[in-house]
């Protein structure tokens, strides 16, 4: 990833804000979403769905591995690979499937259990609790310059 950014979110809010600001410019592609339990993966991820225009409650797929939604005619597939054995367990489940779907938004949660199954990403988002647990340090890399550039006159 050749750009960075950082980040610090204050609260719930912020998640929001900065989900939305995303959503607006991000519509497909590859996403990992990294962080210790708790950090706010999902709820990072139901922004941004919900900002995509996803009506109804988000769910983390950490017991179906993907949860697959359909948003304005646009496929988005949440991915949670914490429970994962082995990235091969992808394979039997069929990801390629999931993979060949033209101009979807992938977001993968746990990125690093799916290790050669899964397709290289666009962003990064790594998300750090505080000691105390009431921020956020976020740092997104990605390789996209205007999109880089968008995001630090936004955030």
């Amino acid at each position: 990833m050749q750009y960075s950014l950082s980040l610090q979110l204050n609260s719930e809010d912020d998640t929001q804000k900065f989900a939305q600001h995303l959503a607006k410019h991000v519509q497909s592609g590859v996403i990992y979403l990294i962080g210790d339990l708790g950090a706010g993966k999902t709820t990072f991820t139901r922004y941004l769905l919900q900002q995509l225009g996803h009506q109804g409650a988000v769910k983390s797929p950490t017991y179906t591995l993907v949860e697959p939604y359909k948003i304005n005619h646009k496929e988005v597939f949440h991915f949670d690979l914490y429970r994962l054995n082995d990235p091969y367990e992808l394979e039997l489940m069929g990801i390629r499937d999931y993979l060949e779907v033209p101009d979807a938004l992938f977001l993968f949660e746990w990125p690093s259990k799916g290790d050669g199954e899964i397709p290289q990403p666009d962003i990064v988002i790594n998300i750090e609790k505080s000691d105390d647990d009431l921020q956020r340090f976020v740092t997104l890399s990605l390789n996209d310059e205007n999109l880089h550039q968008v995001l630090k006159d936004l955030l």
